[in-house]
């Protein structure tokens, strides 16, 4: 029998290889306002709900717009990107297919709304490996807090220790710890520089999902 019952698993960074998409949007986006990227704003907002990170960015430049203004222009930007072009990363499809064979339910907590995530998952053919779909916009509040990984959950009908999630960045990873949950940090090029904290903080970390899949167990 699994240890785990379930697996949470982030989508932006985790299984999607999408960090890019967010690089150019925030290059796009600030620009347009004359203003280029201060260091240390992607990691500020990472695990921030959209609604958050929106009213972070307009108080950070002082922006005389609203958080609803800034947070549809986001999603404009990433729409194109969600629905066409962003991709799976390596053995995410056939990690995901072997926990569900072996009994595992699967989850999604991401920040993304279900207007982006949605048609990404489809485009990909992963929507339908899903038993429960949660967002921080459902939540309430961003991945800077617990809450996203309790609902998940919650929907699953698990306590927290039967679940393992898969998070890309620290913010997330110590969150998911404080809901009592096992936690992997996986890599991504655009959290390098958080991975010797992920190590420390997560119960392991996988650099690729190839890793899971070579295990003789999937959990």
């Amino acid at each position: 029998m699994n240890r785990f019952q379930a697996a949470i698993f982030d989508l932006d960074g985790t299984l999607l290889d999408s960090m890019g998409v967010w690089a150019k949007i925030d290059v796009d986006f600030l620009a347009k306002r004359g203003f280029a990227v201060p260091a240390g704003y992607a990691d500020e907002i990472c695990a921030r709900s959209f609604r958050d990170a929106a009213e972070y960015t307009i108080c950070l430049f002082g922006l005389n717009e609203k958080a609803e203004d800034v947070m549809e222009e986001w999603r404009a930007m990433a729409a194109c990107e969600y629905s066409q072009n962003v991709r799976l990363k390596a053995h995410v499809r056939e990690y995901l297919t072997q926990l569900r064979q072996s009994g595992v339910k699967l989850a999604a907590a991401t920040g993304l709304s279900e207007a982006l995530y949605a048609p990404c998952l489809k485009n990909n053919g992963i929507y339908d490996l899903f038993d429960v779909l949660c967002s921080t916009d459902e939540a309430g509040r961003g991945k800077d807090h617990p809450d996203v990984f309790l609902l998940a959950a919650e929907k699953l009908g698990l306590p927290p220790e039967r679940c393992v999630v898969f998070e890309d960045v620290l913010p997330a990873v110590l969150s998911a710890k404080r809901a009592g949950m096992t936690v992997y940090g996986v890599y991504d090029k655009h959290a390098e520089h958080m991975r010797p904290e992920i190590m420390r903080a997560a119960d392991g970390y996988l650099c690729g999902f190839g890793d899971k899949l070579r295990e003789s167990e999937a959990l």
